[in-house]
């Protein structure tokens, strides 16, 4: 047993390593469509999805979000984005191989089938039930309602990319009724069936190891960094340590 500190952004990149090696992703890739919807976590999985087909140039992680929760000195709509969105470059769209600049899910959606994955990040997260809940700020639902008519209504693959920073203790469906009963103000929030896709299952399948989330906090850019005890074979132990050395350094993100 091992036990190793992930900050968030470490975490990010190891989600966007793990998730550029999925089996379903690199099926997706030979003959179908991705889709990763604009987030930070997904910004890191779509940087090594397209490095891993050769055509990561011109893609930028800097402005590759809608909304995004920033600290309090730092102003937002009402919807959580920001107020000059000139920088955004839309979603990664990737049909059998080939990245289509410019688009977003809203484009595609309606094309989508059994067989094709959309990535969407997520904002809280149970990482013992699996479960997930996604803020709402469009009242038109956005991003995860136009999403959810190809994964109910076609059986497309929802993956859900999210750090372990962003666990609650509270049952996530209880939470969601409070915020959005009429009463209340600010943003809504939505449940979401997926497949939740962490730190733990980025070692998982990248490593073979298991992980337990043991602790977490730190100060001076380990604000929201976990701890993570890792077991496994001799062999899985030294291919996660080797795993985790070579994303402990990424650099916080920074808005471009």
């Amino acid at each position: 047993m091992n036990q190793f500190l992930i900050t968030p952004s470490a975490g990010k990149r190891l989600i966007g390593k793990a998730l550029s090696e999925h089996p379903h992703v690199i099926d997706a890739l030979k003959s179908g469509t991705i889709v990763i919807i604009a987030g930070t976590t997904n910004g890191y999985a779509a940087e090594e999805i397209l490095t891993n087909i050769g055509q990561v140039k011109g893609f930028s992680r800097e402005r590759f979000f809608r909304g995004v929760v920033l600290p309090p000195k730092i102003p937002v709509k009402k919807s959580g984005r920001l107020k000059d969105e000139s920088g955004f470059p839309g979603d990664v769209i990737i049909t059998n191989g080939i990245w289509e600049r410019g688009k977003t899910i809203f484009d595609v959606v309606d094309d989508l089938s059994p067989g094709d994955i959309i990535l969407k990040g997520v904002n809280a997260i149970d990482p013992l039930k699996k479960e997930a809940a996604i803020y709402i700020g469009d009242p038109k639902g956005g991003t995860i309602v136009a999403s959810l008519q190809a994964v109910v209504g076609r059986r497309v693959r929802l993956i859900l990319p999210a750090g372990l920073e962003k666990r609650v203790n509270t049952d996530l469906k209880k939470i969601s009724m409070k915020l959005n009963d009429p009463a209340q103000e600010g943003p809504r929030m939505l449940t979401v069936n997926g497949k939740l896709f962490t730190e733990i299952e980025a070692i998982k399948q990248l490593t073979g190891c298991s992980a337990d989330l043991i602790a977490g906090g730190g100060v001076s850019g380990a604000e929201g960094s976990v701890w993570l005890l890792l077991e496994g074979s001799k062999e899985e132990l030294i291919s996660a340590k080797k795993l985790l050395d070579s994303v402990s350094s990424e650099d916080q993100f920074q808005l471009g």
